[in-house]
């Protein structure tokens, strides 16, 4: 279970999105393996899930804004490592989009979590957007809480 220090490191890291990228790797540990002793403790988290709404959040609240999230979850990464046809809203590139509500208030919750280790360290906290629908390569693959499964995504290219 998450304390307040938790909480308090993961509001701590978000502010800190100021960096010049903002990613998740997604390390979907289960709560088993993250209760080793830290020596034996897988790093990271599963955060992908929760990732652009916590980011929003900080939008929300003056820290950063909109343009900015875009900024430093689209495009940087995509000209960081040079990706091809990613990480914009261009004619002929891969239409990875994500459609959200600013203001549809809600709290994540266990039962919520989409990935497979089943937990969240955002449990409890309350967000303003919401994911309504998420497009990869053109395609939806989530919409109204479902995910299609089938769907799959595609080896990324690099323009190097």
């Amino acid at each position: 279970m998450k304390t307040k220090a938790d909480r308090d490191a993961i509001r701590s890291a978000l502010h800190d999105g100021r960096i010049d990228v903002v990613a998740t790797d997604h390390a979907p540990h289960t709560l088993k393996e993250k209760a080793l002793p830290y020596a034996q403790c897988p790093s990271g988290g599963p955060l992908v899930q929760h990732a652009l709404p916590a980011m929003l959040e900080l939008a929300r609240h003056g820290v950063l804004t909109v343009p900015h999230v875009v900024e430093k979850m689209c495009h940087a990464p995509a000209r960081l490592f040079d990706l091809a046809d990613r990480g914009y809203v261009r004619e002929g590139w891969k239409a990875d989009l994500v459609l959200i509500d600013l203001d549809a208030p809600w709290t994540v919750t266990r039962e919520g979590v989409l990935s497979k280790c089943g937990w969240s360290p955002f449990e409890g906290e309350r967000f303003h957007a919401r994911v309504l629908r998420t497009w990869v390569n053109g395609r939806l693959c989530y919409a109204e809480g479902r995910v299609d499964t089938s769907m799959r995504g595609e080896r990324l290219r690099f323009a190097r």
